[in-house]
């Protein structure tokens, strides 16, 4: 530790600390790592990344600690946690460029971005972190009509596995920005974004309900609506919600309209009011800043087992109708479709490593529970996705609990992001996350 003790100068834990046991472990995950760092400046990220490359130790990097697949701890290792590096400035007024800590939350970012009245695209979770929701995507309550969340990155610093330090853009290691953009974290710990946010109003949010006896007219009428809808509407539709009743539990359809204009907003949100028996709605003018919810922590001994696909649009017919009745019957899965399409389908697909760009819905599917009632739920879920096979394709990374990457990158973009693997992390020192092999 002689190393580390002179060229740290972040915190240091270690077992038997008594801060080791929250920092141990993340939302979703527990572990026992050997140390957990917590740089307070970027040369202290450079020392955390030697010392365990020098030391041969499995290296994790924690951001908000949301990873469904537990990435931000391990076993053994080191655990890079990044949340003293959570600042958020605004460098440039006139093009809303916006420098962001690796380690800050998008809690953090829309609550220093609201006085500005800029906003970015991210994810619909305060305690998520910038940096895993950026690298792997980001679709959020902006998706449709500004795009992922790694659509507005123009820049960033990373610290490679050498520890050496690369700011990437379009013209500095534009393959390393090409392969940081969906790549997740698998080039280095990226120390600071900068995005170019825009501008923003308050947005029309809220949740609207219908009975689960009417899911499969509402589903499919939602996604026909999602379609031909304005771009400033961006919608999920969640079924089988454990605590509202499962199976029959009422479709719950949540819409953000990026606007504060209500005629506008109506003429997009009226048609989904119009698909069903309303039972609830709570839609109404909001900042953007409290879209964003609460993200809670199991209690101990509860897993959540998260998977998901995308929809192409000639698909979206087929797949919403097997949805529907798996929802409605016996020992369904959580279900959440989230409307995609809009700005994300504009980029060329092999503009970034995010490649799904033709899809039109993401669907996930999460088990909850103690570990025997998820391994129980196991076949069943195996056979839903059965069903859904030939109507789906890829994986969304961030809503994906194993580690298995062929679904997540087609076989070029895989390729491609394996070439650049080799070049900036040969020895694989960055292999906690839905590693791509050098």
């Amino acid at each position: 530790m002689t190393s580390l003790d002179r060229d740290f100068g972040g915190d240091i834990i270690e077992p038997g600390a008594a801060q080791y046991a929250a920092a141990s472990r993340t939302v979703l995950a527990s572990g026992s790592p050997a140390y957990v760092l917590r740089p307070k400046t970027a040369g202290d990220v450079q020392a955390a990344v030697r010392f365990a490359a020098g030391a041969g130790l499995p290296l994790a990097v924690r951001g908000g600690g949301h990873a469904f697949a537990g990435f931000g701890t391990n076993d053994g290792g080191v655990v890079i946690d990044l949340g003293n590096l959570a600042t958020v400035e605004v460098l440039d007024t006139d093009r809303h460029l916006v420098r962001i800590g690796g380690g800050a939350t998008w809690g953090q970012v829309t609550a220093a971005l609201d006085p500005h009245g800029l906003a970015i695209s991210s994810g619909d979770t305060r305690s998520v972190g910038v940096g895993g929701l950026t690298l792997s995507g980001g679709i959020g309550w902006k998706v449709r009509k500004h795009g992922l969340t790694l659509d507005s990155l123009v820049a960033a610093d990373l610290v490679l596995a050498d520890g050496s330090v690369a700011r990437v853009g379009v013209e500095e290691h534009p393959e390393l920005f090409w392969a940081i953009r969906g790549g997740g974290g698998n080039f280095g710990v990226v120390t600071a974004f900068e995005f170019v946010a825009h501008r923003t109003t308050d947005v029309f949010h809220g949740r609207i309900t219908f009975p689960a006896a009417q899911a499969a007219a509402v589903l499919r009428g939602w996604a026909d609506h999602l379609r031909t809808a304005p771009e400033e509407l961006t919608s999920i539709a969640n079924l089988a919600n454990p605590f509202a009743g499962g199976p029959a539990a009422p479709v719950e359809v949540l819409v953000t309209f990026d606007g504060d204009d209500p005629e506008l907003a109506a003429q997009a949100i009226d048609p989904i009011r119009r698909l069903g028996t309303v039972l609830d709605d709570d839609v109404r003018l909001q900042r953007y800043a409290d879209t964003l919810v609460d993200g809670g922590t199991p209690p101990p001994g509860i897993r959540l087992v998260t998977r998901s696909a995308f929809v192409d649009p000639a698909s979206v017919p087929a797949a919403v109708a097997v949805l529907a009745q798996v929802a409605t019957s016996a020992g369904a899965p959580i279900i959440a479709v989230r409307s995609v399409g809009g700005a994300v389908s504009r980029v060329p697909a092999d503009a970034t490593a995010y490649a799904h760009r033709g899809a039109e819905l993401m669907v996930a599917t999460t088990v909850v529970g103690p570990p025997p009632v998820v391994e129980a739920a196991g076949p069943g879920l195996a056979a839903i996705w059965g069903r859904l096979a030939p109507h789906v394709t890829g994986a969304y990374a961030n809503f994906l609990s194993g580690r298995d990457v062929t679904a997540v990158y087609p076989p070029e973009t895989y390729r491609r992001l394996a070439a650049v693997k080799r070049r900036f992390d040969p020895g694989n020192l960055f292999a906690g996350n839905h590693n791509v092999r050098p």
